[in-house]
C-alpha cells in the first residue's frame, strides 16, 4: 500500500538539512531502485523553486510499504529526522487516484 510521509521542518534548519541531504537522498534512491517511490520532494519556504536562504518548510514522500508500521519505521530513521531537521512527521495511508 502507498503511504504519505509529511514532514515539517523546524525553524532555521537549513544548514542541518544541507548536511544531512546526501544520506537522505540515498535512502530515497534505494526506494526508487526498489520501484517503491512514487514521488518525493521538499516544500520551499517561499514561492520559489530555489528559495535560497529562506530554506524549506518540510517534505513530502509518497512510497509503497508493506504496512503503516513499516512506513513509520522508515520515516523515523530518515537522516533529516535524526539530524533534527524535522520537528514533526506524519505518516498515513495514501490512495493514488490520478494519474
Amino acid at each position: 500500500m502507498l503511504y504519505a510521509i509529511i514532514s515539517q521542518d523546524r525553524p532555521d534548519s537549513l544548514n542541518d538539512r544541507l548536511q544531512a541531504r546526501p544520506d537522505h537522498l540515498a535512502r530515497l534512491e534505494a526506494l526508487k531502485n526498489d520501484g517503491r517511490l512514487v514521488l518525493a520532494g521538499p516544500h520551499p519556504a517561499i514561492d520559489s523553486a530555489d528559495p535560497g536562504p529562506a530554506g524549506f518548510s518540510g517534505s513530502l514522500v509518497v512510497a509503497e510499504f508493506a504496512s503503516l508500521e513499516d512506513a513509520q519505521t522508515w520515516a523515523d530513521a530518515d537522516p533529516y529526522r535524526t539530524a533534527g531537521v524535522y520537528e514533526n512527521v506524519t505518516v498515513k495511508p495514501f490512495k493514488q487516484v490520478l494519474p
